[in-house]
């Protein structure tokens, strides 16, 4: 493997001492305190306290670093197992760090196809590049941040695919422009994640990531065996004839949104769900249209995210005998509970007009005092309501807010006690 390049002298300081602290770490001193670090951690050990001591073991050079490291793969190893405590992680690393079976799934199917040799055009910590070498691609892993250069460099070699990866400094800009023949940098395939965040802020116009959105066009056009992660509420308009988008939840929430290459793409549409284990797809070749719309009737369905966001909202209302209780509002009604991973069910035992006055009293009358609050079209404050409308009674309950054919509306569901 060709190792990180050097820091350019020019390099911003705060960056450059990041990567010399993550080269100490690197060293058998630096894999001491590291273990060390890991260590008290998982002791409980108070921060200062900890540290304090850290320092007396292994000197103030090593152990501020270590700690900072050892915190990070205390986090990540909810997503990463046993791999987040032979990786290195900053903070800004971490939060931007894809789950590790979602980029194993990616890459699966970016080289389902036979490309072997991918450019992960913004490595960042690596965790593409991993999923990507392990299924058995040569991977160019590029980036113009030295931090993130170190850190794929590092996490490669930890867990023994150094053999597989190259490191080096590289714009996405300047290479995609230069792509021919249906490769990139030399590769036959492609990943590219676009930084979406600047100065703390998200960017909301893709034409301000970086690289802007005519470089993912540019790629996808270019490479056709490639994906982009890009924002999940991008506009559907954006995206071009012939790719296929896909929206990804887990856990209740969209975790990634992603554009597939021509040479991938199988759909024109696919939500896709992953829980407990099991990966749920919905797929169209066409835009489906809109669910018809309804009044309330038994139970009210609250469709994923993922569902949601891809437009198939409506396939699943057919398949539910279920309409929408508006048409601006992403809730879904019937007259019997819903046995689909697509939806969450409760059953409706009250609608009243939006009134503060009148809902309390009515949970009075039925002897609740503890209320989950959801809503949907509605500026209230979930947490705030929740709190107006608790009592010492014993029961408990959904509560609803929304609109209903244009009205204000409350639903109380799942009445029990």
């Amino acid at each position: 493997m060709r190792h990180a390049v050097p820091v350019d002298p020019d390099t911003d300081v705060q960056a450059a001492e990041t990567v010399r602290q993550l080269r100490a770490l690197a060293t058998p001193e630096g894999a001491a305190a590291l273990t060390r670090a890991g260590a008290l951690l998982d002791a409980g050990a108070d921060p200062v306290a900890g540290l304090t001591r850290l320092r007396a073991e292994v000197g103030a050079d090593l152990a501020g670093p270590a700690w900072g490291i050892a915190r990070q793969r205390q986090k990540a190893r909810p997503a990463f197992g046993p791999d987040a405590d032979r990786m290195l992680f900053t903070s800004d690393a971490l939060e931007q760090a894809g789950r590790p079976e979602l980029a194993a799934r990616r890459a699966g199917r970016l080289l389902a196809g036979g490309a072997d040799s991918v450019a992960d055009l913004g490595c960042a910590a690596g965790t593409d590049t991993i999923a990507l070498a392990r299924a058995g691609a040569r991977v160019l892993a590029v980036d113009l941040d030295p931090v993130a250069r170190e850190l794929t460099a590092a996490n490669v070699e930890a867990l023994g695919l150094a053999d597989d990866v190259w490191v080096v400094a590289g714009d996405a800009v300047e290479l995609v422009a230069a792509a021919r023949g249906g490769e990139v940098a030399g590769c036959s395939a492609a990943v590219l994640d676009p930084a979406r965040r600047a100065g703390g802020r998200r960017q909301l116009d893709p034409d301000r990531w970086s690289p802007p959105w005519s470089t993912v066009a540019a790629l996808l056009e270019k490479v056709p065996t490639s994906v982009v992660k890009v924002a999940p509420g991008l506009d559907h308009d954006r995206v071009p004839a012939g790719i296929e988008a896909e929206w990804v939840s887990a856990g209740g929430s969209i975790v990634e949104a992603l554009l597939w290459g021509p040479a991938v793409s199988a759909t024109w549409r696919r939500a896709t769900l992953v829980r407990d284990g099991a990966v749920h797809e919905l797929t169209a070749d066409a835009d489906p249209g809109h669910a018809p719309v309804g009044p309330v009737r038994g139970w009210l369905h609250e469709p994923d995210p993922a569902l949601i966001r891809s437009g198939l909202m409506s396939m699943v209302a057919a398949d539910l005998g279920a309409t929408l209780v508006d048409d601006t509002i992403a809730y879904l009604t019937s007259g019997t509970a819903a046995e689909s991973p697509w939806v969450s069910s409760y059953r409706v035992d009250e609608v009243l007009p939006f009134n503060l006055k009148k809902l309390r009293a009515l949970l009075r009358t039925r002897g609740v005092g503890r209320v989950v609050v959801k809503k949907r079209g509605s500026p209230i404050e979930p947490e705030a309501l929740a709190r107006q409308l608790r009592t010492d009674a014993g029961g408990t309950a959904t509560v609803v807010v929304t609109r209903v054919a244009g009205a204000p509306t409350v639903l109380v569901c799942d009445v029990s006690g």
